[in-house]
């Protein structure tokens, strides 16, 4: 199984992960003002260096908070359209 793991609660850091079977890979990234646009590319780069397809993801995990509201809501919007093109769920951690 093939997860990808969204974090954009802390307005200061963007986190994401893909865990792929029993291995975890993350990439965090300081950032400031509107620091969430960097969570995409982010994205990209991971799949592309564990040479992983965006289809190949079986699930979402999410991080909704507590934490910067505007932050949550970007992450939100992107786990909420990959699972929506994607035909898979998202679990929502706190």
């Amino acid at each position: 199984m093939n997860k990808l793991i969204i974090d954009t609660s802390d307005n200061k850091l963007v986190t994401v992960g893909l865990k792929i079977g029993e291995k975890e890979f993350t990439l965090s990234k300081k950032v400031t003002f509107n620091g969430v646009q960097f969570a995409l590319p982010m994205i990209d780069s991971l799949l592309n260096k564990y040479s992983i397809s965006v289809k190949e993801i079986d699930l979402i995990d999410i991080n909704v908070g507590p934490g910067s509201l505007t932050g949550i809501k970007v992450g939100m919007a992107i786990a909420n359209a990959l699972s929506y093109c994607l035909k898979i769920p998202i679990n929502y951690n706190k």
